[in-house]
């Protein structure tokens, strides 16, 4: 719903859970990225495709928008949201950018 200001080529470091995170818990993190495509659209218009590539292959295109809507505050399915896409980067390249 946010990353408002994201552009290409900024680099992030995923990680298991930020929001909600407890100060106790640890922050796990996963892997570095490079962001390569930044673009806002209306959730409804995802395509089978893009919900595969979500992560989620086994549900429809409106069966991934009442969950996406349902675990964001505000969201309906004709809330503009940010896509983000990324490419891995090396192992061995250690830049990391906090949120």
């Amino acid at each position: 719903m946010g990353w408002l200001i994201l552009q290409p080529g900024t680099r992030l470091t995923l990680c298991r859970k930020v929001m909600g995170r407890r100060k106790w818990e640890p922050l796990v993190r996963i892997v570095d990225v490079e962001v390569t495509a930044v673009r806002r659209e209306r959730l409804d218009l995802i395509t089978s495709e893009e919900v595969a590539a979500e992560g989620f292959p086994q549900m429809s295109p409106a069966e991934f928008v009442d969950f996406f809507c349902r675990s964001h505050t505000g969201c309906t399915p004709e809330s503009t949201i940010t896509r983000i896409q990324w490419r891995y980067l090396e192992s061995h390249d250690t830049g990391r950018i906090s949120e």
